[in-house]
Order: C-alpha cells, then structure tokens, then sequence
C-alpha cells in the first residue's frame, strides 16, 4: 500500500524545503537595519541609520606594514586554526582594556575570544535557554539581540529605562510577574553605558540595586558593552562585573573602538559558564579567526590605542552635538535626551506619527534612519525612531535633520487634516524602498 503524501507539509513556489524547517528556523526575520542598507548606503541619501563607526583616522598606512611584517614572520600561525578559546597574546592584552572599566581581577584563562558581540550574545543563550525560556531585557532593545533571542525561541519581556537607565523597581517586579506565571528567568540582557538605541547610561546608584536584586533572584546578568569607552567627557562607569564576578558575563568589542570588520569580541564568565561558553564557541565555529585576532594584536601593541579613543571620543561628541542642534533648529516639537557617549539619539517623535509608516518616504526625501519598531519584539515603537550621529560628517548630519524634518512637518500636516496617517505600511524587512536617485 503506498502511503498518502503529507499534506500537513507546506510547499512553496520558491522554496520547496518550506515546510521541512526546524521550528526555530520558522521565528527567525530579517534584521530591519539590514534591510535598509541597499539605499541607506547610496552616496545621495543622508544616512542615519546604521551604527558604523567612523574609521577613516585610523592609521591604515601604518598598520598595513606591520600587519605585512606580521604574516611574514608568523604567517602560518595567522592562516593556521586556533584554539576555541582564542588566542592567548590577545587574551592578555585585552586586561589591560577592561583594567579601564575597574576590571582588574581577571586572567586571560578568564578570557574567552567570540566571533563578534552577536556571536557572544548566541553562544550564551545557546548555553543558557531553552524554547519558553524567559530572558530580561530593557525596553527598547538591541536589535542583534532580539534576533538571536527569537532564533532561540525564547521569551523577551521588556524591562522598563529612562535616562539613568535600567529601573531596579521594574527589574525586580518583571522578575516576580515571570515566576508566578511559572516562568524560568535565565538572565537579564542589559547594555548599561549609552544604551543601543535609547543613549541611556545606567547610573552608578542603580548598580549595586540591579546586581543586589540579581543576587537575590538567582538571575544571571549578560551585560553587553561595547561603548563604554566612548564617554565624550572621557568618563568610564565602573563595570557590572567589576562589582559582582560570580553572577556577571561581561561582553565587549573591538568593532566600536577599533574595526567591526574584524569581527573580534570577548566575554568574560564565571568558571562553569566559561567552560561551556567555550565547547560552544568550538561546535560553532572550531576557533576564532587567527588572522583578525593577530591583526588586532598588531595594533594593540604598536599604537597608542589610548589616544586614538581619546579622538573618537571628541570625534563622536561634535557629531553628537551637531545632531542635537539641528534637532533643536528643525524639530523642536519632536523629543529626545542627549546622550553622554556612544552613537544614537532616540527621537521621540509627536504623538499619531508612525515612524515605520513614513520610512519610505524618508527614502525618497534622500534621508535614512531606523524605525523605532525595530527594538521590539512586538510592535511597539512607532513613536520612535534611531539616529545614529557616528558615520556621517557633521555637515550631512545637519542636512540629514533638515531633510527629515519636511518629512515629519509632511506626516503632521496630514495627521492634523485628517486625523490620522493612513495605514502603516508592510513590514519594512518587506518593503521595496523607492530609488532615491530616480528623483
């Protein structure tokens, strides 16, 4: 007898595996800032959007001959596999990196070297969730965050933040509302120094009441920090993990104070959670690149690093404070607090406004920047929208406001004489962005 085709299986058109997936597979979406890069990034659009640090000071000329010399003498140690753990010379250096943020009880056996923060951030939950799982995190979110959170099938409940940062009243309420729903809360997922995308910095009075409440609840903190050396006052907040070693995973990046491009991060766990964080960094990837991991050595120990931030740091507060004017020149009645450090302005915008509505029209008024809807999990957000401040100069980040100022005046001339904006468009992951050269 010959069996009855599987009808429940889905097929479609252009994907025949459609319906043979793992259920994970299915939660998985496209991130909404990848999605607008093809015309984000045209020479004639103002681009707001992507968190790209600025990478033209630095010393390239230089760095290309010793990194030469470098594969010269050691070339097949660069081109070679590696240990899971990373490599040891970098895992010394980065000490002295984290010895800025009062981490000074580390060794580089504490240390394990990651494929990025995003490679750190789904090793974690790899080890530490299963589907249904509950993971706390501050509303609004880090977009990289929530996709691996989703490709893991675990449960996001947001957290509330305001200028200071996490509140520990909300902390501590999110935790007992999850446990009698029957709830397991594996750890809270905080960015405590200029918060992605909210510019919030958690003051040093909430840290010990986060950490004392974490204790008490038997909740891992993942503290995820890639700005923390980008203050523009050239102040660093002292570490989670300088505070607390045994219920803390500290993870950092290169990507913001040297190149994103070479993909080199670092997590630093308590001993149990290093060992699995390192089994899994095996059965993901065998071992981190030694190429990127020795190029970053190269310029760790031939340049002042120190002074280099040092410029970023002035770098990124006269964009930021070029932003922040023009916010005040073209679009007072819009919201926001100005950050301390780090790359993003989270606008506020009036109130029956739709930001993911009005985004491809930004498009083809040549201006770019995120939806608020894309740092939460359930369609919050609409209110706001991400400015980034890092790439552009400080004369298209002028020109950026004003043209995205005739968008926003546009929406509220049209709210105001029909009482509404129309419906939202599709989901921008879907949307086919007007060419904004064809104007």
């Amino acid at each position: 007898m010959s069996e009855k085709p599987n009808t429940a299986s889905k097929v479609i058109k252009n994907d025949p595996w459609f319906g043979s997936y793992a259920s994970r597979a299915e939660s998985m979406r496209a991130s909404e800032i990848r999605a607008l890069f093809a015309v984000a990034n045209r020479p004639e659009v103002v681009s707001l959007a992507g968190g790209m640090p600025y990478l033209e000071r630095m010393p390239f000329g230089e760095l290309s001959e010793l990194i030469a010399k470098m594969l010269v003498d050691k070339g097949d140690v660069a081109w070679q596999y590696g240990s899971a753990q990373g490599d040891q010379h970098l895992r010394e250096d980065v000490l002295q990196i984290m010895e800025l943020e009062n981490i000074k009880d580390v060794q580089p056996d504490d240390v394990v070297i990651v494929n990025g923060s995003q490679s750190g951030l789904d090793l974690i939950t790899r080890i530490m969730c299963n589907p249904g799982d509950v993971v706390l995190a501050e509303a609004p979110n880090y977009v990289g965050a929530l996709g691996v959170f989703q490709s893991f099938q675990v449960d996001v409940v947001n957290v509330l933040l305001d200028k200071d940062g996490l509140i520990p009243e909300a902390f501590e309420q999110a935790i007992i509302e999850q446990h009698k729903l029957g709830k397991q809360v594996k750890f809270l997922y905080t960015v405590p120094n200029f918060h992605n995308p909210a510019g919030a910095t958690m003051s040093e009075e909430r840290r010990p009441k986060i950490l004392e409440i974490a204790q008490r609840y038997h909740v891992l903190i993942v503290e995820d920090n890639p700005y923390g050396l980008l203050s523009f006052k050239g102040k660093t907040y002292p570490a989670l993990r300088s505070l607390d070693a045994e219920n803390v995973v500290y993870l950092s990046s290169f990507s913001k104070i040297i190149a994103p491009g070479m993909r080199v991060a670092w997590m630093v766990a308590p001993p149990g959670i290093r060992h699995k964080l390192v089994l899994a960094n095996e059965s993901a990837i065998l071992c981190p690149s030694n190429m990127s991991q020795m190029t970053v050595t190269t310029y760790l120990d031939n340049f002042d690093w120190k002074s280099q931030i040092n410029d970023y740091r002035g770098m990124y507060k006269e964009r930021c404070d070029t932003m922040d004017a023009a916010l005040r020149e073209y679009l007072p009645y819009c919201s926001w607090h100005k950050p301390e450090g780090g790359f993003y302005i989270w606008l506020q915008i009036p109130d029956g406004l739709d930001s993911r509505a009005m985004l491809p029209r930004a498009i083809t008024a040549k201006v770019a920047y995120v939806a608020g809807t894309a740092f939460y999990n359930n369609g919050q957000g609409t209110d706001h929208m991400r400015l980034s401040f890092c790439y552009p100069t400080p004369e298209r980040i002028h020109e950026g406001i004003r043209r995205l100022s005739t968008v926003i005046d546009a929406e509220r001339e049209t709210a105001e004489l029909f009482g509404t904006t129309g419906r939202p468009d599709p989901d921008p992951t879907d949307v086919e962005y007007p060419d904004p050269s064809a104007n």
